[in-house]
Formats: C-alpha cells, structure tokens, sequence
C-alpha cells in the first residue's frame, strides 16, 4: 500500500483566490524522535502517572484479545475485563476529594442529583493499539498536515491521526472531531431516550449509515473528494416515521460547506437542508441536542475561537463494554436524571482541554465549549456547553469503547444532560435491539447516500 497516495488536498477544484495559505505545524525533531519511543505512535505519553493510579500504556492488544469470544461485527460488545471491580466510588458525600479529577459537567451533575448520581471508579486500562498503517500515516502527518482557509479546511494524509503534538486549538479541533481514525462503515439501527424530570420516556428510533471512504483499510490511491457520508432515517416517532436526513461531508468547510437533503414522507419530495448543522436541532431528539453536538462536537468550526486549556487528569467514561450489554434492559439502565450508575464505568486517564469561545458576530445557542480529549485515541468523550451568559447548561459524555473488528475505538451510547430542564437524552442505544454496531462490513458506496439514495429509501 502506498500511503503517499491517499494524500487529500481540501478545496482541489476550487479557486485558489478563495482559499487562505496553508499553515504547516509540523512536529519538531524531539518530537519525532519520541513517538514510538517515550511516546505511543500517535503521540499519547507511554509512563504512567506517578501515583502508580494511570497505568504505562501497554498496547499488547489488536484486535480480538484472545480470552475475548466475539462473536463478529453486529453483535452486542464483549466485556474485555469482566473480572474487574470499581476500587471506588464518587458520591455527592465525597466529590471534594477528586474535584480536580472531575469536569464542570459532573460536579454539576452531583449538584443537581446528590441522592443518585455516582461515579464508580474502575483500573484503568491502556491495553489497545491501532494498526500499523495508522502509525505510518501519523508520521507522516507529524511533519507534513495542513491546516487551509483559516482553519476551515485541512490538507493532510489520509488513515491515520492528524496532528500528534497539536500546538492552536484549531489542531486539536480537527485531530479530535473530524480527523480521527474511526470505522470506514457502520450500520445501525439505535433508540433514543429522552428522559424528562419525572422519569417519562419520550421515544425515537433511527436506523443510520454512515460511510468513510478514505478510512477503508488496505485503500491505495488519491482520496475521493467527498470525506464522508451519512443517511438517517426515521423509524420513531410515529409522527416523524419515513423521514430520511442524508448528506456529504468534505474535506473544507470553507470552500466545500456540507451538503444535505431531507425526504419528507408527506410529500414524498426530497428538499435541500441548506445550513444543516450548528446549532439546529438533531432531527427525533426534541431539541435536546444540537447538529454539531452529536460526538461531542462536529462540522465546520467557524463560528468559535479555539484554545489549547492544557492536559489533565480526569475521571472520564472508559472501556464501556457493559453499558451496552443485551442483558440491561432500558428499564433498569434509564433512571431519572442521569444513566444507572450501576452500569456505567470510569477511569482515570490523561486528557486534553480544548475550549470553543462563541466569536464576536455569530450565532449559536451555546457561548462557550469546553471539550475533553482522550490523550491514547484522540476522540472526545466528554462536552461541557455553556448559554450565553456564561452559565453551565449542558453536559454531555459520549462512552467508547475498542471496537474489536475495526481496531479502532467505537462510539457508543452518548448522555447529553440539560441541568436546566432536569432531563437528558440517551442517544445511540442498542440494547434492546437485536443486533448492535454492524463495521468495516464495506457494503456501503456514495450511492447509498445523497438525494437520490433518500427517494429511493423513502418509495
């Protein structure tokens, strides 16, 4: 495979006059020297912590481990550590003695729910690896991505991690949000839980595709011009049921904004979302959650100035296997207020503190983000989402876990709590359903998304 080949270059086609210069972060010499050394392939600090409490990152696993009995994709997840037990947990009793470990988010969390709301404390493990071509790819972009038109767009090699040693907000926006090594396909059909203050359930249902062509293990050559594509289609509620929401991702916001259409099965007609993203609300979700809040954060970073805040220590969602077991039914798993702490499980692990402060002269619903990204796979799992006068509102945690089939790691169910409305929006779940993340089965091509894939979905 000739990685060279899979280089992208935003905005190919387009004018030059619209796009600004490229600005190159390339890694230093020291840098370099220390990844696959002090440092993992993808840039995360291999020592532990000095408290013994954030084990070295061993890597030792790709792939199925081998007292794992995966069944294949589209199967519930298999717990990798079944035997382990927390060695703690948090309660509203005892918070003070790991506020520094913990977000805004989850204090706020213990707050607003002291008789309920805990945090059961597991080892935290470093066991997974990537593929070696993901390694391969990271060096590569260590000396040579790109960040174009002010940050809108990126120029860099496909398949692997974006900026190792990210140094603006921007680079780390972009390793973090859309730049990840994550599966090249993914099917789904997943429940959506909108739990209001007194424990009703408001019900959504969807069955989503989504394509990454440029992620295909093994793919030699240039990079399509589209980065990717998704396809949502609408099974509940009933009032909503055949609407179909698809579009194209590509590699430049600026000078390629994202493509979307709409199928509305009233009319039977496919219409063009233009704007689709920012602040609108997540189509089946009630306006719980915004476009750009679904993985914590996605598409075009426009609207925000971003800041590095630094790296931390913090007690985060981690090895979530159980969480989305076949064996928890919604009933036992959706409490009030929060997720049954019974099933949920965190570890102490380094992370990087990205903020999105809202610019002078655009909208959104939320004035300031800050975002917490694991240091070993570079994905956010947890978002604290600020109003406009600067008070908490939202806080949201998305719970991972190391996706057998796709040696990556997999989004799974997301927890997007609103602490002004006492209520929360349990996104993604397949418990109840009979089969789970169905990845990298590669039957997907572009023609399944866009228009015409939504008139024909919607006949």
């Amino acid at each position: 495979m000739n990685l060279k080949k899979n280089l992208i270059a935003a905005g190919i086609a387009l004018h030059t006059s619209l796009m600004s210069a490229a600005v190159l972060a390339a890694a230093t010499a020291e840098e370099m020297e220390s990844l696959g050394t002090t440092r993992t392939c993808v840039g995360a600090i291999k020592a532990g912590n000095a408290e013994g409490t954030i084990p070295e990152w061993s890597g030792k696993w790709l792939g199925v481990p081998e007292h794992v009995n995966f069944e294949g994709t589209g199967n519930h997840p298999v717990d990798a550590y079944p035997d382990d037990k927390p060695l703690f947990v948090i309660t509203a009793q005892n918070m003070a003695e790991h506020a520094d470990k913990m977000s805004a988010g989850q204090k706020a969390l213990f707050e607003k729910y002291p008789d309920t709301f805990q945090m059961p404390i597991y080892p935290s493990r470093r066991d997974f690896r990537f593929p070696d071509s993901v390694c391969e790819v990271t060096r590569m972009n260590a000396q040579g991505a790109k960040l174009v038109s002010e940050g809108e767009g990126v120029e860099a090699t496909t398949g692997g991690i974006l900026f190792p040693f990210p140094k603006t907000g921007l680079e780390l926006m972009w390793t973090s949000s859309f730049f990840t090594y994550r599966p090249w396909t993914e099917e789904l059909i997943s429940d959506n839980a909108y739990v209001l203050e007194d424990g009703k359930i408001n019900w959504g249902r969807v069955k989503s595709r989504n394509l990454a062509p440029h992620l295909k293990p093994g793919k030699q050559g240039q990079a399509e011009a589209q980065s990717s594509f998704y396809l949502n289609e609408t099974l509940l509620p009933e009032r909503d049921r055949g609407e179909i929401n698809t579009g194209i991702e590509f590699w430049n916001h600026a000078t390629d904004p994202r493509q979307s259409w709409r199928y509305d099965p009233g009319t039977r007609r496919v219409r063009q979302s233009p704007e689709y993203g920012f602040d609108m609300s997540f189509p089946g979700t009630g306006g719980s959650i915004t476009v750009d809040e679904v993985r914590i954060f996605n598409g075009s970073p426009q609207r925000y100035n971003w800041e590095i805040v630094g790296q931390q220590e913090m007690y985060i969602p981690y090895n979530t296997y159980r969480l989305h077991s076949a064996d928890i039914s919604y009933d036992e798993l959706l409490t009030p207020g929060h997720a049954n702490p019974e099933f949920m499980r965190y570890e102490l692990h380094r992370v990087w503190v990205l903020e999105a402060t809202l610019k002078d002269g655009y909208r959104h619903i939320y004035g300031k983000r800050r975002m917490y990204v694991d240091e070993d796979n570079w994905f956010m799992v947890m978002g604290d989402n600020y109003d406009a006068r600067g008070n908490l509102w939202r806080t949201s945690m998305v719970n991972y876990f190391y996706a057998y089939e796709a040696q990556t790691w997999q989004a799974g169910a997301g927890f997007y709590h609103d602490l002004q409305a006492s209520s929360y929006q349990a996104f993604n779940l397949v418990n109840e359903q009979p089969k789970a993340y169905t990845l990298n089965k590669g039957d997907l091509t572009s023609r399944d998304f866009g228009p015409q894939a939504a008139r024909r979905a919607g006949l």
